[in-house]
């Protein structure tokens, strides 16, 4: 079976921590949502907007304006979400994505 510690680059994701706390990647979706929720309230202000509750976007990421994201979900610096893209929640996308 596929262990978390070979899916995930741990030392480079901003929940790298919580998720070395687990054996296997599907043991951390029950409380995704509330470690995101944590994380986005600890980002830098002068890094991160909060452009609707527990939705944190990166101020170099760029969103389209079509594009919905639901919450909790955080974007990472120089992510591109593009037009009619949909992000469901319980998300966190890393920098240099490209999502829709």
């Amino acid at each position: 079976m596929l262990k978390a510690s070979e899916l995930f680059t741990l030392q480079h994701s901003l929940a790298g921590e919580y998720l070395s706390d687990f054996e296997y990647p599907w043991q951390t979706l029950q409380r995704t949502g509330k470690i995101i929720e944590q994380i986005g309230k600890s980002l830098s202000d002068g890094e991160y907007d909060e452009i609707s509750p527990y939705v944190w976007v990166h101020k170099k990421a760029k969103v389209a304006p079509t594009a919905f994201i639901g919450a909790p979900a955080i974007i990472g610096a120089g992510t591109e979400v593009r037009h009619c893209a949909f992000i469901r929640g319980k998300a966190l996308i890393g920098e240099n994505c490209v999502v829709g």
